[in-house]
């Protein structure tokens, strides 16, 4: 196998891979067009809109709090149990 007959391979792999993300790509953005449309015509859009809106923003809350709540550190903890056993006259 040649140089350019093993790049020319490549080169088909690539094409083919990227049509079939593109493929991939299509129809899911119609099956989600077809979901959304499916959730407008409900009765209840604006419920579950609101319901939406309030999970969204839970789970915000969450995200937010798991990577900005810092943990107290490790010395705090420890003076914190001294401080109690000091007080418990466990010297």
């Amino acid at each position: 196998m040649t140089r350019e007959t093993g790049r020319r391979g490549l080169d088909e792999q690539a094409v083919l891979l990227a049509a079939g993300l593109a493929d991939l790509a299509v129809s899911t953005l119609g099956t989600a067009l077809g979901t959304v449309r499916g959730l407008l015509r409900r009765s209840d859009a604006g419920a579950l809109a609101a319901d939406a809106e309030h999970d969204l923003t839970a789970r915000g809350r969450l995200v937010l709090d798991r990577y900005t709540t810092v943990p107290p550190a490790q010395l705090e903890i420890l003076a914190r149990h001294a401080l109690v056993r000091r007080a418990a006259g466990d010297d």
